[in-house]
């Protein structure tokens, strides 16, 4: 891995409080999940930020997930695959506060648990949540009325530290995902079914209140508050991941799901119709940036921005630009260049980050946080 190194510029002032804080002290504490077998866990006194959540460690690494390999699989997109993950921790701080509760992975419902649900349901899988099928003789009609839905569920667990430094499970959040298309086979031939974002969240509901029975019906879960969230994926070849349509609230001691809260969320692709439609000032920003880039380096190629909208406004963007350098001179020289236009250009009511990079690799990094008077920088050496 490539050490990151602060790039100092004569004209810039970089501010230590931006850059993330890593601290060594650790406490060691115990696990009550198991009664008969508890397992000595790590715990970081510090997060990175106030906004982080602390993960439990193991002795030895941080703790996965007992179904670390589902969502890979199951999801198309691997912007959804991060935005889903980190989505749902992001909405669980309005239940969970990450000054008081603790991370960690799923750890109650396992790969095969996991697979069972997201399969068919069929007379060998009961647990099926997606509607019954026998694929291999069905129709494009059959496919079209019985379509799967639900591509993936993620379970995300939140401790909170008792005496004696025990931490005990005090919430849980459990992620739904969803096909915006799905996409079969059949008589040799390969179809797509759209699914409207209504037509989602209905189905979404649907399995929050099966899968909350299931979960009660573990002893570890039958009293723990669960935090249920809606995901709809975007097509797999999408340049921005989907979004979070709706989440809910269940106390420790209810068997069923009540009222949602909807999520107004939305990932805008710049430069795009949409953006020029919809955010035309973001859009008229982007498009200039882009220009003033490209007069000084005219040999980049592509430059793309992932806008994150919540309750309409724009919150932060997110610059990717690949360019092939010929030298670290070059990098540093591009790097001070494109500092001065994130500085000049963009407002400060929301945060700005650039990603600079040759082929798979970072060359540096320009971060622009809302509210802040001047970015941040670094070039990875």
């Amino acid at each position: 891995m490539r050490k990151m190194h602060a790039l100092l510029l004569s004209s810039v002032l970089f501010m230590s409080a931006c850059t993330p804080v890593f601290d060594n002290q650790e406490e060691v504490i115990q696990e009550t999940t198991d009664e008969t077998n508890n397992q000595a866990a790590i715990v970081p006194n510090y997060s990175m930020s106030d906004e982080d959540y602390r993960m439990i460690l193991t002795e030895s690494s941080p703790k996965v997930s007992s179904a670390r390999g589902i969502t890979t699989n199951q999801m198309g997109n691997r912007l959804d695959i991060d935005e889903f993950e980190s989505g749902l921790r992001r909405h669980s701080k309005e239940y969970y506060d990450p000054e008081d509760y603790y991370f960690q992975p799923g750890q109650y419902l396992t790969d095969q648990t996991l697979l069972d649900w997201l399969s068919r349901k069929s007379a060998d899988k009961e647990e099926g949540l997606n509607p019954e099928l026998n694929e291999d003789e069905a129709s494009e009609e059959d496919f079209r009325e019985s379509p799967r839905y639900i591509s993936n569920i993620i379970e995300q667990d939140y401790l909170v530290q008792k005496d004696d430094n025990i931490v005990e499970l005090q919430g849980v959040t459990i992620g739904i995902s969803l096909r915006t298309v799905y996409k079969f086979t059949t008589e040799g031939k390969n179809f797509e079914e759209d699914h409207s974002t209504e037509e989602l969240l209905q189905k979404g509901k649907e399995y929050a209140d099966e899968i909350l029975t299931r979960i009660r019906a573990k002893e570890e879960l039958k009293d723990v508050p669960v935090v249920f969230a809606i995901y709809e994926e975007e097509e797999a070849s999408s340049k921005v991941p989907g979004k979070f349509l709706a989440k809910t609230y269940v106390k420790g001691s209810s068997g069923s799901v009540g009222s949602w809260d909807n999520i107004d969320e939305e990932h805008v692709l710049f430069p795009s119709s949409e953006a020029e439609k919809e955010h035309f000032d973001q859009s008229q920003i982007f498009s200039e940036f882009r220009t003033q880039v490209s007069n000084y380096f005219p040999n980049f190629v592509g430059m793309i921005g992932n806008g994150f909208y919540k309750d309409g406004e724009l919150h932060d963007i997110t610059i990717e630009i690949p360019i092939q350098f010929q030298s670290e001179s070059e990098v540093v020289g591009f790097t001070q260049y494109v500092y001065s236009l994130v500085n000049e250009m963009f407002p400060d009511h929301y945060s700005v980050q650039v990603n600079i990079h040759s082929l798979d690799e970072p060359e540096s990094l320009i971060v622009k946080k809302a509210g802040d008077e001047e970015p941040f920088v670094h070039v990875y050496k």
